[in-house]
């Protein structure tokens, strides 16, 4: 890609390079120094001409881009549900879709005077960090298994300044309970799947779960019994094709009220069930 002159220029060549316009305008807003937000600015300024050093910053950032890396990596943040996120390589880029989760668990916890929340592998704390803002008063820990991820989640929490609890370990070995939601959005791409490819950026271990990808909500829904409060909800993202296969396994766990939501696109995208009441 030549070395263009003005704003609109360096957008237009990056576009012809194969690069999604808002991908671009947020790639170059940020070596620009600008928030990713700014994109009326950028509208507004496309005559201004491009900074050679500037130019020289988008220019390795959208070959980054081009080689798969996701924007917010990129930029080092994300928005989600309101909330910037830091994010980096270390964890998973927090997806749109999740946001889904994060309405159902605000809804089944309207009721909750101070609810116990977990959320388990939390990753950036997207989940945890938005329940804790949207439910002043909750308790909410958040469990991973990578110290690495840990690290990020409690970065946010500190920077946003909201009060989210951790412990390190695998989903709820590490925890007792008991809790009135328990939340997570856990790895559930089949291990042999070839859209890995495309995601080589992001921690495999994030990712990845077994022959047919339900080797983590496996454990989760067998593990989630003895740490939920009867009534407690148990809420899961899972693959567009799994709601069925994540019904049966709650089921067969003893839950109760065994349901599915469905994301932007209409795709059951999240599942989960009720314990008992004692």
């Amino acid at each position: 890609m030549t070395s263009p002159t003005t704003l609109r220029c360096a957008l237009q060549a990056a576009q012809q390079a194969g690069l999604a316009r808002i991908d671009a305008q947020i790639l170059l807003l940020h070596a620009l120094g600008r928030p990713g937000t700014d994109r009326a600015w950028l509208i507004a300024h496309d005559d201004a001409p491009l900074p050679p050093e500037a130019g020289a910053t988008f220019e390795a950032l959208r070959r980054r881009r081009a080689a798969g890396e996701p924007v917010a990596y990129l930029v080092g943040s994300r928005e989600f549900y309101g909330l910037p996120l830091q994010v980096d390589a270390r964890v998973l880029d927090p997806r749109p879709d999740t946001e889904t989760l994060v309405d159902w668990a605000l809804a089944v916890l309207a009721p909750v005077p101070a609810p116990r929340i977990a959320d388990l592998g939390t990753g950036s704390g997207a989940i945890a960090l938005a329940l804790a803002r949207h439910r002043p008063g909750a308790r909410v820990l958040a469990t991973d298994a990578s110290a690495d991820a840990l690290a990020v989640a409690r970065a946010n929490a500190e920077r946003l300044d909201l009060p989210v609890e951790f412990a390190q370990g695998d989903w709820l070995a590490s925890i007792d309970g008991p809790f009135d939601l328990i939340v997570s959005n856990p790895p559930y791409i089949a291990s042999g799947d070839p859209h890995l490819a495309a995601l080589r950026h992001e921690p495999l271990s994030a990712l990845a779960s077994g022959i047919d990808g339900l080797d983590d909500l496996r454990a989760i829904i067998a593990q989630a019994p003895a740490r939920l409060a009867g009534g407690g909800w148990l809420l899961l993202e899972h693959g567009w094709d799994q709601a069925t296969a994540v019904q049966e396994l709650l089921r067969a766990a003893g839950f109760k009220q065994v349901q599915s939501r469905a994301d932007l696109a209409g795709i059951a995208r999240c599942t989960g069930g009720s314990k008992p009441a004692a």
